[in-house]
């Protein structure tokens, strides 16, 4: 299977090869609950996201990444920040892929849908705010989602 793996300031990351735009959602329901996938390629949780394609804007990659990994569509509320840092390399094992950070984290609410996996997500949960620490995942993930849960008007730039 095709794996993952984060590396952060590390010496053993690969140098990188690709620098590709991508977006995550930080979708919140009306109970405040954010919805979150356990990712197939490295069971880590994360909130829903992905690359930006040819011919897509923004938008429109946050909202068809969104119902792709989580079976719903949503609308965009704000901007969380922007994360670009360097030190943060993506290897993906299928390609010898290794992906510079650049990730832009927006902020939505649930129009419709319900939970649904994929192949990309092989669990999708609402989880209350006071559960999220406890969950595994990479940890410049859980540095957007605390920006997000600081409740910061401003959006972070990094």
């Amino acid at each position: 299977m095709a794996r993952r793996l984060d590396f952060y300031d590390a010496p053993s990351a690969p140098a990188p090869n690709s620098l590709v735009p991508s977006v995550n959602m930080i979708v919140v329901n009306d109970a405040g609950d954010l919805l979150m996938i356990r990712r197939t390629d490295n069971d880590n949780w994360a909130v829903p996201g992905g690359a930006i394609d040819l011919g897509e804007s923004l938008p429109q990659a946050a909202v068809r990444e969104t119902l792709e990994e989580t079976g719903f569509t949503c609308e965009i509320t704000g901007l969380v920040g922007t994360y670009t840092d360097p030190k943060h390399v993506i290897l993906y094992t299928s390609n010898g892929e290794a992906r510079q950070e650049f990730s832009i984290v927006l902020s939505a609410r649930p129009v419709s849908g319900k939970p649904t996996p994929s192949s990309e997500s092989r669990e999708v949960r609402w989880m209350p705010r006071n559960e999220i620490d406890a969950l595994t995942m990479e940890r410049l993930m859980r540095l957007r989602i605390g920006h997000f849960l600081d409740g910061t008007t401003l959006p972070y730039i990094g």
